[in-house]
């Protein structure tokens, strides 16, 4: 049983569009003067994407004070140019050649004025440090990459070479359909190579993950760790000067904390909040509901090392004793649909003659009986909270296979 889930945002009615960040104000100013609230649950431990696997820094943080080489089009899900102006695959795969963005100026902080603009360098530092384990800053702040790290992408990039200052080249030691999708990740942000020299000389070069320095919409102008963000724009920003000056991430709630602050007026966006929350929510006519098709699938997964389901014979009966519908509403409040992959639909490698399988209970019961099986018991261990939504599985024993006579431990 696969769900894909949808990705869920709720606004104030005057929020028009994507925008973050500006100078501290004084304490007792209104943020709305100059920009708005973004509450959202989660801790930062870095300002560096490639640092982590998941969390704020990637699903919020990163889009607005780092830009990719690549983006991908979030309506046809398509690679799109970012600081990349074109590329070229060569080599059937190999080998990838960038043609980088000219005029693109990196943020002056109150810790860091850069003297030049974005170039080559600041690709080769950046992936040489994630690619190269004996790169001078590979093991600063720790030698981990979550992301790439999984790839196993150190073993798999033979070169990273600059070519000129505007080109560069990554040379594969195999080709990989894939390697394009996972530039335009959050994980491959570009960072300054000037700012880690500048750190380097001053001997502070734990710096760089902890006052971030990129190119993108906004920067970082303040944080209280558990408390906000506060994120002013880029006034020299390539593609324009954000239109709101600033924008403060609230960290200091959540769950239905989020929500009073919502309809209290403390927040103006409260981002992906709880599925059982949308009824309040959809009925608050001062607020705009958006929901789109989101890239998480949740599933169940079969433990194959353990008889009998180490035959796919059983794993198909019991899987046609999974009622999906009846999970997609008690647990998901209608916002998901069952999925037929363990890809989502807008993934490139989706396969779209996947089947999903239909919900036969009586098929699954002669199944089992034919391998000897009636009296089957099986334990779940599963989350309480899945994707942003609350689950209770144990509440739900209908939906899964121990309520067609299956014994079922819930753990």
């Amino acid at each position: 049983m696969r769900l894909k889930l949808s990705s869920l945002l709720a606004a104030v009615s005057l929020l028009c569009g994507p925008a973050f960040a500006a100078p501290a104000l004084p304490d007792r100013a209104d943020i709305r003067d100059s920009g708005f609230v973004y509450c959202v649950s989660g801790q930062v431990n870095t300002f560096n994407p490639q640092k982590v696997s998941s969390g704020l820094i990637v699903d919020t943080l990163a889009a607005q004070i780092y830009d990719r080489l690549l983006d991908v089009d979030p309506y046809t899900y398509r690679l799109v140019p970012e600081l990349a102006e074109s590329w070229e695959v060569l080599d059937n795969g190999a080998t990838y050649r960038f043609h980088l963005r000219r005029h693109v100026p990196f943020q002056r902080t109150a810790w860091f004025t850069p003297t030049r603009d974005f170039n080559a360098d600041d690709v080769i530092f950046t992936f040489g440090r994630i690619f190269n384990r004996d790169h001078p800053w590979h093991n600063v702040n720790g030698s981990s990459f979550p992301y790439f790290d999984s790839l196993q992408f150190a073993d798999s990039v033979e070169s990273v070479r600059k070519l000129d200052n505007q080109t560069v080249e990554f040379r594969l030691k195999r080709p990989d359909a894939s390697f394009l999708w996972h530039l335009a990740t959050h994980y491959a942000s570009i960072t300054s190579a000037e700012y880690a020299a500048r750190l380097t000389q001053d001997d502070r070069q734990e710096q760089l993950d902890r006052q971030p320095v990129g190119t993108g919409p906004f920067q970082l102008s303040d944080y209280r760790s558990g408390q906000y963000v506060r994120l002013q724009r880029h006034p020299g920003y390539w593609r324009g000067k954000p239109l709101m000056p600033q924008v403060v991430v609230d960290l200091g709630s959540g769950g239905t904390g989020r929500l009073s602050k919502l309809l209290t007026g403390e927040c103006d966006v409260l981002a992906w909040p709880a599925a059982s929350q949308l009824t309040i929510l959809r009925d608050d006519p001062r607020l705009r509901l958006t929901l789109r098709p989101g890239m998480n699938i949740a599933w169940l997964a079969f433990n194959t090392a353990k008889p009998p389901l180490d035959n796919p014979e059983v794993r198909h009966a019991l899987a046609l004793a999974i009622n999906n519908q009846r999970l997609m509403q008690s647990i998901y409040y209608g916002t998901a649909e069952t999925a037929a992959s363990m890809l989502p639909r807008a993934s490139w490698a989706y396969d779209n003659d996947a089947k999903i399988t239909e919900y036969n209970p009586q098929e699954a019961r002669a199944r089992l009986k034919a391998l000897g099986l009636e009296n089957l018991t099986l334990k779940l261990v599963g989350a309480h909270q899945l994707a942003g939504v609350e689950s209770q599985p144990a509440e739900n024993g209908g939906a899964y296979p121990g309520g067609y006579g299956r014994r079922l431990a819930l753990r």
